[in-house]
């Protein structure tokens, strides 16, 4: 089966097929690095980093970017509060986020633009699309004028009039039409730039743009980003590249859903969060990464206790199982890198169609149960072809489960467990296991 991805620009499911064979190239948009991130923030980083993953055990060779955004108004904002400088701010909540995707066990992207990096290339395209008579100055601000894009509201699925109608536009008297967007900002508050147009910074959406063409040259395989993005952010830098460059920037445009925090939409500005810095151990980074990406991607997660603890659950045996297979492979000296063709063959068939990771869950579930029978029946080659297959399905899913070779002293205290057990000397036996358990042998 071929791999099939929902592609949030045409609305349709498509068999995935990059512009040069084995080569994927993907963009995915980062932080503005002026706080913590979130749970919510969370989500995109892992599912775009399983993506990533998955596609290379494919066999693609895949290259990934993902932005910082450091010039912003809510940066410039942060910076005035505590005195600092944006550079300051922005040095910090980077170093921050990047610590918060290596707990979560995603990996480092192959590059990270940075916006202030991109200023004069930004500048450069703001005056390809004036020359072209797609942008216009006012009073030193610069719009896209979305009127001559017949195009526009393609990936949102709407026309410029249904936009306008429904959208909540800022009013501006220089605009041309309410949905004209900002390429250049005029200020005086906060880092600027000179330019053409005047004093001033950029606007959102252009960097995006300009990164992209800039780190690949071409019109790229994958976008991503949360689904809140669709419209207005990825929605006008389709508008820009087709301006500029005549495409879509991206062949397939894919959008993760909301994660909510007991039904109500997750955000730093109304304090409804659970940053991610937050979390205390790595079991509770593998319990949030498991959660989120065994959930349909393109679907909300309403997060609250009740979903973490029926989650926990299956993490827990999960955990004891991986565990255990891995300490009787070990015990029993069993040498085996082979992988169980079926279970690898389920989980292909489940991730190439749109990466139905609830089937993967399942799967997961059903070897579980499979390792623990091979366990208890000393079915060695079995249990080491279940427990090698699962070990390569949660690394693809970033799921990082350790398992530390026995020592002598384990070995032993195992030993006497098993002799406690078959002597049903119950009471010495649980002592025992006790111990292995706290060793984290059981």
């Amino acid at each position: 089966m071929s791999l099939k991805i929902y592609n949030s620009l045409t609305n349709k499911l498509e068999e995935f097929i990059p512009h040069k064979s084995n080569k994927v190239n993907m963009y995915v948009c980062g932080p503005t690095v002026y706080n913590y991130i979130h749970i919510g923030n969370a989500r995109p980083v892992i599912f775009f980093d399983t993506l990533k993953k998955y596609l290379t055990y494919k066999g693609y060779e895949v290259k990934y970017a993902s932005n910082i955004t450091d010039v912003d108004d809510k940066i410039i904002k942060k910076a005035a509060e505590q005195k600092k400088t944006e550079k300051e701010i922005t040095d910090f909540f980077e170093s921050e986020y990047f610590r918060n995707c290596q707990q979560l066990n995603a990996d480092k992207t192959d590059f990270t633009p940075h916006a202030t990096e991109y200023i004069p290339q930004m500048i450069e395209m703001i005056n390809t699309l004036i020359y072209k008579g797609y942008a216009y100055e006012a009073d030193g601000d610069v719009y896209f004028r979305v009127s001559k894009l017949k195009s526009y509201g393609q990936l949102s699925n709407q026309n410029t009039v249904d936009l306008n109608n429904g959208a909540r536009i800022e009013v501006n008297q220089k605009k041309e039409n309410p949905l004209d967007f900002t390429l250049w900002k005029k200020t005086d508050e906060g880092i600027k730039w000179e330019s053409p147009f005047g004093s001033g910074r950029p606007g959102w959406h252009t960097e995006c743009v300009v990164m992209n063409m800039d780190i690949f040259g071409e019109e790229i395989d994958i976008h991503g980003g949360g689904s809140d993005l669709k419209f207005p952010h990825h929605e006008n830098e389709i508008a820009q590249a087709e301006a500029v460059y005549g495409n879509t920037l991206s062949k397939y445009w894919m959008h993760v859903g909301r994660l909510q925090l007991d039904g109500t939409k997750m955000s730093k500005s109304l304090g409804n969060v659970i940053f991610v810095k937050d979390l205390k151990s790595q079991d509770e980074f593998n319990l949030l990464r498991f959660l989120i990406i065994t959930q349909p991607y393109r679907s909300s997660i309403n997060y609250g206790p009740e979903l973490v603890n029926q989650y926990k659950k299956e993490y827990d045996k999960l955990k004891r199982a991986y565990t255990q297979g891995n300490f009787a492979l070990d015990y029993n000296l069993v040498n085996s890198n082979k992988l169980d063709e079926n279970i690898m063959s389920q989980f292909e068939l489940a991730m190439d169609n749109d990466f139905n990771t609830p089937n993967v869950l399942t799967l997961i579930q059903k070897i579980v149960k499979s390792i623990n029978a091979s366990v208890r029946s000393k079915e060695y080659i079995d249990l080491a072809l279940k427990t090698n297959s699962l070990k390569v399905i949660l690394d693809i899913l970033g799921v990082k489960l350790e398992y530390n070779k026995l020592t002598k002293e384990n070995r032993e205290i195992y030993e006497n467990w098993l002799n406690a057990k078959k002597d049903k000397n119950f009471e010495l036996a649980d002592s025992y296991r006790e111990i292995l358990s706290k060793n984290g042998v059981l």
